[in-house]
């Protein structure tokens, strides 16, 4: 009896493993998208060391331009 109970339940979870993804990968378009913002800044976005799963933290955006508070001269 307990075989039949669970079979259905198991049955989906053994299709929903198998289901395709739908659409365009987000962590990829968001990485491409916070690369874009951060060279049009100037920088360039660079790895963290985290694995979070999302690359507003997982990369930050170090700026190797002319940006700078400091003044030349005098």
């Amino acid at each position: 009896m307990r075989v039949l109970t669970f079979a259905p339940a198991l049955l989906l979870l053994a299709a929903a493993g198998c289901a395709p993804t739908a659409g365009v990968d987000r962590y990829a378009s968001e990485l491409q998208r916070l690369s874009d913002d951060c060279a049009a800044r100037g920088g360039i976005l660079s790895p963290t060391g985290q694995q979070s799963g999302r690359p507003q933290t997982d990369n930050v955006c170090r700026i190797t331009g002319g940006a700078s508070r400091l003044t030349s001269g005098g």
